[in-house]
Formats: structure tokens, sequence, C-alpha cells
């Protein structure tokens, strides 16, 4: 099986995923927390 050619595949309970994807899904979380951040500050959130 090719398993490790995913790159998110869900086995015995658990959820894996390469380094690439999770570097994909922290850049993306620290975007949407710097727009959050600065909507703040100029208070229009």
């Amino acid at each position: 099986m090719d398993k490790q050619k995913k790159p998110l595949f869900y086995e015995k309970g658990k959820f894996y995923f390469t380094s690439q994807l999770e570097r994909k899904f922290y850049f993306g979380l620290t975007i949407i927390m710097l727009s959050l951040g600065i909507l703040a500050k100029a208070g229009l959130f």
C-alpha cells in the first residue's frame, strides 16, 4: 500500500499527515490569526 505517498490518511483511530501538509496548515492558520489581529487592532472586528 502507498500510505506514505498520501498527504493525509486515517489508520487505527488516528490521522497521519506529511510534514509538508503540516507546514501548509500552520501557515494558513498563521495568516488567519495575523489578519484577525490586524482587523481587531483597526477596530473592525
